[in-house]
């Protein structure tokens, strides 16, 4: 399937894709308490997602997806990250990963940013497919990211 090697593709290039969405996420203003999270620590997270991203989409585990974005939650919570920022971050990196798939997936492309050899001929519906995968696990993991973050606000709470 033509949708497979894209996703191949995306994992592949999934250091150019963290660099890209990093850069976003460290220059925004929607992002502005990410600025003091540790590089180190942020960015082997957007990572994953790239790297992991046929995994996620392809043969989704539900449990595992509930356990990764439920402790970045968590995490997220205990670093006084406001929500709308996690938000945020889950919207910057999902838009550069369809970037990435309309600049990449495309069956006719007359410019020259890219080398032939990183253009996967795709047809028109598999890239819709695609995107339609992308946007369901993206609302998947929001879903187990707040349950993360509430659980460990209320946590907090019962414990003052």
């Amino acid at each position: 399937m033509l949708a497979t090697r894209l996703i191949r593709l995306i994992e592949n290039h999934h250091s150019s894709l963290t660099q890209e969405a990093m850069q976003d996420v460290l220059t925004n203003e929607k992002t502005r308490s990410f600025h003091q999270v540790p590089r180190a620590e942020l960015e082997p997270r957007v990572a994953l997602l790239y790297q992991n991203l046929g995994t996620w989409i392809g043969n989704p585990n539900e449990d595992a997806i509930r356990k990764e974005y439920e402790h970045w939650g968590r995490t997220r919570f205990h670093q006084g990250i406001p929500f709308s920022e996690i938000i945020y971050l889950l919207i910057l990196t999902k838009k550069h990963l369809r970037k990435f798939i309309r600049e990449h997936g495309l069956v006719d492309f007359s410019g020259d940013r890219i080398t032939p050899e990183d253009l996967v001929g795709v047809g028109l519906y598999a890239v819709q497919e695609l995107n339609y995968q992308v946007g369901d696990f993206f609302d998947r993991a929001l879903y187990h990211v707040v349950r993360g973050y509430e659980s460990a606000a209320m946590k907090q709470s019962a414990a003052v």
